[in-house]
């Protein structure tokens, strides 16, 4: 999300500088880990989580064995960055449904993909938090909780995308159907209006605060769960000035 051409640290420093906490990097990258440390411990900032970086291209829930298992490889290679980094968590979408992939199909491959995941999770001291996006898989809460308890880990949860469920649900009913499941949240705006204008992706083209989230809802029903812990801000990027932009937009939206 930072648009300028800077060093990492300098990165670092920036977001610092505009008063985030913390900082998610994708997963295996070919940043040299040294220097991400010392960004890290020069500015104070937290690495709380990874993302997968190669979830998308190779699926959990492919068709072909060998790409489930190129999943299954870069997944635990995130897993050993994350836990060099000092995060807690590494964010892995679950499964796609496409015309190569039923839902029945993807259900049981995640399961499976999942299972082989968890014992290097719990190994390497680092949580699988699950994000529901726009795969066309787990599109109701009570599935996606039921996926969760079906493995009965500490290490396995949910990464929360509040903006990805209003083309579908209300971010109210998944925050009390997933509960203490959830270990992060993941915010973007997003407009029904725009959405049945335009079309479904034209929804997210709208600033923070000025779509039809109920922000003060979502924070009830947050507290209601007990949740204290991180919120990442997934927008588009840009440089200072933007950036400064969505840290205001934010802090309007968390005190609401």
């Amino acid at each position: 999300m930072i648009e300028e051409d800077l060093s990492i640290g300098d990165k670092f420093r920036l977001v610092a500088d505009l008063g985030f906490d913390g900082i998610e990097l994708d997963a295996p990258n070919d940043l040299p880990v040294a220097e991400v440390l010392a960004a890290r411990d020069a500015t104070g900032l937290a690495i709380p989580g990874v993302v997968n970086a190669a979830h998308w291209k190779t699926p959990l829930t492919d068709p072909d064995p060998a790409v489930r298992e190129a999943c299954v490889a870069t997944t635990i290679e995130a897993l050993r960055l994350a836990k060099a980094y000092g995060a807690e968590t590494m964010l892995l979408v679950p499964g796609v449904v496409n015309d190569k992939t039923s839902y029945a199909a993807a259900y049981d491959r995640a399961v499976e993909g999942i299972d082989r995941l968890l014992p290097h999770a719990e190994e390497i001291g680092v949580s699988i938090a699950l994000e529901n996006v726009w795969n066309d898989f787990l599109l109701s809460p009570l599935e996606a909780a039921h996926l969760v308890d079906g493995f009965d880990s500490p290490r396995l949860g949910w990464y929360f995308d509040v903006g990805n469920v209003m083309r579908y649900g209300r971010p109210s009913d998944w925050i009390e159907a997933l509960g203490s499941r959830i270990m992060r949240i993941d915010i973007k705006e997003y407009s029904l209006k725009r959405m049945n204008a335009e079309g479904p992706w034209k929804g997210f083209d709208v600033a923070l605060g000025e779509g039809d989230i109920d922000w003060a809802q979502v924070n009830r029903s947050l507290a209601a769960i007990g949740y204290n812990g991180w919120v990442s801000v997934e927008v588009p990027g840009g440089n200072r000035q933007h950036l400064a932009d969505i840290k205001a937009r934010l802090d309007r939206i968390v005190s609401l």
